[in-house]
């Protein structure tokens, strides 16, 4: 009787251990941590799991792991899909960079622009960006909310262009390195009512005589538009036909500023020319 009942107990006891995720019965169970998120990007990871990088309005950006993810039937559904709106729990450890994902609720999907193509392409240079501008573990509220906000005017006017436009302008903006946008960053001259100009490699607007080889112009309309982006929500502007062309060269510029501060280039943006 004594010696069937060892196994039982063993059994009781390894179910209560898959069940908290611990690797063995002597090390307590780490507590869940949960924080409302946005989803940047998914990445496949062995045979069935996904590599998870989440934006959380309480825990900034991270990485996790969540187990399963691959298969035909999870527990995940359609909750992972890039910029999905979610609630989730994770788990952290001190020696270990990646989180283990737990549970991810969705609270907001946005099913229409991720499953067109060209929408799709708007989304995806979203994610980029604020994969690389947004540091580990540092919460950030206001980009949290712009990006919310710019994922939501691209599911509900069917088109990235103005919000992205938006989206970089005030990426560019919050994160500090929004640049004079009136005079020549180099010599100083007052652009008035002429073109400045921008380039990946340049921090700044650079005048005519100024400028290099390979620039692109930013025209008055163009930084008029910015004024007005800084002072209305997205939400409140209307994509009129007057706005496409500085929308278009505001963005350029916007994304031009976001790669020089990075130092690195958006391997997205190539599929906006394609779309």
């Amino acid at each position: 009787m004594i010696i069937n009942a060892v196994p039982r107990v063993r059994a009781n006891r390894t179910w209560r251990c898959r069940w908290s995720g611990a690797a063995s019965s002597r090390r307590p169970s780490m507590p869940a941590r949960e924080t409302e998120a946005i989803i940047l990007k998914t990445f496949s990871l062995g045979e069935a799991d996904r590599l998870v990088s989440f934006f959380g309005r309480s825990s900034g950006r991270m990485r996790g792991v969540a187990a399963g993810a691959r298969r035909l039937k999870n527990r995940y559904g359609s909750t992972l899909e890039v910029l999905s709106h979610v609630q989730l729990w994770y788990v952290e450890r001190e020696t270990r960079d990646l989180v283990r994902i737990q549970q991810c609720e969705l609270l907001e999907s946005f099913h229409k622009a991720q499953s067109d193509y060209a929408l799709s392409t708007g989304l995806a240079v979203v994610s980029e960006v604020a994969e690389q501008v947004l540091p580990e573990h540092e919460t950030a509220e206001a980009m949290f909310r712009l990006l919310l906000l710019t994922v939501r005017e691209i599911e509900r006017t069917g088109a990235w262009q103005l919000p992205l436009s938006y989206f970089a302008f005030w990426t560019v903006r919050l994160g500090g390195y929004l640049p004079q946008l009136d005079r020549c960053a180099q010599c100083g001259t007052s652009f008035g009512e002429r073109a400045g100009f921008h380039a990946p490699w340049e921090a700044g607007l650079l005048c005519e005589k100024c400028k290099r080889p390979g620039m692109r112009p930013l025209h008055l309309e163009g930084r008029a538009l910015a004024e007005r982006f800084a002072g209305e929500r997205l939400d409140k502007i209307e994509f009129a036909a007057a706005i496409e062309k500085p929308a278009a060269e505001l963005r350029e510029a916007a994304l031009n500023w976001i790669e020089q501060h990075t130092e690195k280039q958006l391997q997205t943006r190539k599929l906006l020319e394609t779309t």
